[in-house]
């Protein structure tokens, strides 16, 4: 879970994660949405990969990446559990 904070925490890796939730995209599209370098952008995929937020496929010589609902999913469950509005913990009433 830390390495999911961890790569949220970065305002590109959000972004490219806005960018995914309309769909999957090739890396060489996400690269041309941003004025940085290559490799900088792939530290971003690498960290959100390793978070288990993104999956890479390859599409012929290109590299697709996915989206992976169940990562954020479980992140988003944790922040309304953490702020009493999840279903795991039950308030307590006072007596």
């Amino acid at each position: 879970m830390n390495s999911l904070f961890k790569a949220l925490s970065h305002p590109v890796r959000r972004r490219i994660i806005a960018m995914l939730r309309a769909g999957p995209l090739a890396s060489g599209d996400i690269a041309a949405a941003f004025d940085m370098s290559w490799p900088t952008i792939t530290g971003h995929l690498n960290a959100l990969k390793e978070a288990g937020l993104v999956s890479p496929e390859r599409d012929g010589q290109s590299i697709r990446y996915r989206l992976e609902i169940s990562a954020v999913e479980e992140a988003l469950a944790f922040l309304m559990d953490l702020s009493g509005t999840g279903r795991t913990h039950e308030k307590e009433t006072p007596k």
